[in-house]
Formats: structure tokens, sequence, C-alpha cells
């Protein structure tokens, strides 16, 4: 099979898993009636999906090595096109609690758990495709994670003003939880076509005219082929572990917030609200999504060039010193595309340059059974860092946006302190799965 079919489907899979990063789009509706939400329950459900997705890759993992990556994909389309249809369902007919326990249970858990499912295998088998090149192929094979927020948040919320195309969003005149069952399907069928292509290559492939040796960015690589209860004995893994917590819980907190923070920060520097709402979309739909996807694309292949550990603290640097300065843009509609822009870039550089550490660390074989034990770091920030924002956020009434700021510097510091324990990683040393 021609290896850059892999790339398809692994790019058309997560377009589809990429549709969690449009949460924000529902979570005005959401707290409106008649559903009337808090700002904590909205991220509520959104931690909940995100925790269900790493948590759920530890097991995907596992059965993609044993059932093979086509099964796996196949049941991740149903799982989370099936999650969404039931939201849907459930959203058309119930309110208030109701209506939250609902959309927890479906879209939140069982929405999670099929992209938990889904996942893992266009990485895995990307990885064993192109072991030439770790970090671009990982860069590709989620990209569409983070364009698929694009399409989502457009086809949800409509097109913002300045394109001068009359869309104004399905959501608006469907309501979430038609949406909800759109999307559903969508998802479904999507998926199960581009499960099509996850195969795993022959046995000890290697592309033609390239040796292992030769791969770019191999020093600082192991030699060694770890098994996830190895590689959990290592401290190599806790500390690309914690790095990815932190990275993690600043970038899910951004999308988890944005809108609602974007909102508050306009307004108090003097625009409309209906202005607010369009300006704070657009930060999240158009440069938050379109700089995650090719965030993911440019830091995997500066990678491959520049080392891991090298463009991992560079990456958490900078994504610390634009989380501190983030609270001070968001007043100003130019210096709120700026930063979202800049917050997505980074963050999308976790989801290549981490999987592609991990491959380098502990092996391209048991990728897909290691990749997602790092990945369950993904799951602590998307609990912590959305719901301690919204925490931060209900606060707003009484103190005014400021009340956003003590969450930014929190998540800023995290990343700095991220940066500092990429300085200390080394490879793990082969007596280590003895």
């Amino acid at each position: 099979m021609n290896r850059w079919l892999v790339v398809i489907g692994a790019v058309l899979i997560q377009l589809c898993l990429g549709a969690i990063y449009a949460w924000s789009v529902f979570t005005p509706p959401l707290t409106a009636e008649p559903f009337n939400f808090s700002k904590v329950q909205t991220q509520v459900i959104f931690s909940v999906g995100l925790a269900a997705f790493a948590l759920v890759m530890i097991k995907a993992g596992m059965w993609q090595a044993k059932l093979g990556p086509t099964r796996v994909a196949r049941l991740g389309a149903v799982v989370l096109g099936l999650g969404y249809i039931l939201g849907g369902l459930a959203s058309m007919s119930l309110t208030g609690p109701s209506a939250f326990c609902a959309i927890l249970v479906t879209v939140g858990l069982i929405g999670g758990a099929g992209i938990g499912l889904a996942y893992v295998v266009p990485i895995a088998v990307g990885v064993k495709w192109f072991p030439d090149k770790k970090g671009m192929i990982t860069g590709l094979a989620v990209a569409g994670f983070g364009f698929g927020a694009l399409i989502w948040i457009y086809l949800g919320q409509g097109l913002p003003d300045w394109t001068h195309i009359e869309w104004d969003g399905l959501i608006k005149p469907l309501g979430v939880g038609k949406v909800f069952l759109i999307f559903g399907i969508a998802f479904l069928v999507l998926i199960l076509v581009g499960s099509i292509w996850m195969k795993n290559p022959p046995e000890n492939y290697r592309p033609a005219g390239w040796e292992p040796a030769s791969t770019p960015g191999a020093a600082g690589s192991s030699s060694a082929q770890f098994d996830w209860d190895q590689m959990l004995r290592t401290p190599q893994f806790y500390m690309l572990w914690a790095m990815f917590i932190f990275g993690a819980l600043a970038g899910l907190m951004v999308i988890g917030i944005i809108k609602l923070f974007g909102i508050d920060a306009l307004q108090a520097g003097g625009m409309d609200p209906r202005q607010a709402s369009l300006t704070a979309g657009t930060a999240m739909a158009l440069f938050y999504a379109l700089a995650n996807g090719f965030g993911r694309i440019i830091w995997g292949t500066v990678s491959d060039k520049l080392g891991r550990k090298a463009s991992l603290v560079l990456m958490m640097g900078a994504q610390g010193i634009v989380m501190l300065l983030f609270f001070h843009m968001g007043g100003t509609p130019a210096l709120l595309y700026l930063g979202a822009a800049l917050v997505g870039f980074n963050f999308g550089g976790n989801f290549a340059l981490f999987p592609a550490a991990t491959a380098d660390f502990f092996g391209n074989k048991n990728v897909g059974k290691n990749y997602p034990w790092v990945f369950s770091a993904y799951g602590i920030g998307g609990i912590v860092g959305p719901i301690m924002a919204g925490r931060f956020g209900d606060a707003v009434g009484s103190r005014g946006v400021e009340a956003w700021k003590p969450a930014f510097i929190i998540a800023g510091v995290a990343c700095l302190i991220a940066a500092v324990i990429g300085l200390m990683l080394k490879p793990p040393r082969p007596k280590a799965i003895a």
C-alpha cells in the first residue's frame, strides 16, 4: 500500500475527532435559556470528554496491537457518533439539570471515549509507515484534529462578518440538539471511511534507501524497544508526562474559555455584546484553530531537524510567556487574535512532539501502546485547566474581568516549569528495561 494513503486516512479521522475543540461554540447557548448551565458546568462536560479521551486511549493502544488498527478505528467511529446522536436526542427533550446530566454522559463521557478509541490509531500506524520522518508524520497525522475544530466551529456558529458570506451557522436556526445529531452522523460516516487505510506495514518495514542510523534528529534517541510497563519504570516517562500535563492545561484552558473570556474582556474595553461575541468567536474559530493545525505540522517538522528536546523546551518556554501576557491582550481585538494564534500554535506542537519523543525514547515498535500512557497527561490537564478557569470566570459578576487573571498566571508558570524539566531530559539507557 502507498504509505501516503495512511496520511489521507489519518487526516480524515482526525478532522472528526477535532470537534471536541469546537466545544466553545456550544457554551454560550448552553448557558442561556432553556438550559441555563453555569460556566463551570459547561467546562465540566468539556473536561469529562477530555478525561475519557485520555483514559480510553490507553486501552485502545493495547487493543489496536491485538485486534488491528482498522477494527479499533471503526469502533471509535461508532462510539463517537453514537455519543453525539444520543446527546442530540436528549438535548431536544430535556432542559436544566436533566439536560446537563444527559449531555455530560453522552457528548462528554461516550463521545470522549470514542475519540480516545480512534485517536491513537493514525499515530501508531503512521510512525510505523514513516520511521524516517516521525516528527513530520505525527504532525500531519494529528493536524486534522486542529483543522477539524475550524470546520465544526464555523458549521456551528456561522462565518464572521468580514467574510461577507451570509451564513449564521447551524446552532442558531436548528438549536444545540439537532446540531449534535448532525455532527454525530457525520463523525460516524467519515471515520469509517478513514479507517479503510488504517493498516500496519509489513513486519520490519523500512522505506527505500533508509537506514535507522540516518534518521534526522536521531541523536538523543534510545535504540531499545520498551514495553509500556518497562517505560513506566523510567524517569523519562514521568518527565514527559509532567511536561504534557502543563502544556495541555494551558492550551485546553484557553480552548474551553476563550469565547467566554474574550466576550468579558472585549466588553470591559467598551465593545458591544454582539460584536464582542463575534470577535471572540473569530479568535477561536479562525486564529486558534488554524494555528493549532499548522503548529502540529511545523513543530513536528522542525523537531526532525532541531531535535525533540530542544523543540520541547522552546515550545513550552514560548507558551509560558504568551500565557502570562494573554490576559492583558484579551481586551483588544488584534491582540486577542494574536494571542489566540500563538497559544494555538504552541499547543498544537504538543501533539507532534510528544508522540515523536515517545517513539524516540521508547522505540517505534510499541508506540501505539506506550504513547497513550504519556497522553494520559492530557486528561489531567483537561480536567484542571478548564474547570479552574471556569471557577475564576464565575466570579466575573462580582469582580469584573480581573477574575480571569489568576488562571492565566497559573497556566503560564506551569509551562515555564515544563521548559525547565525539558532541559533535563536525556534518553533512557537500555539497561532500564532489564
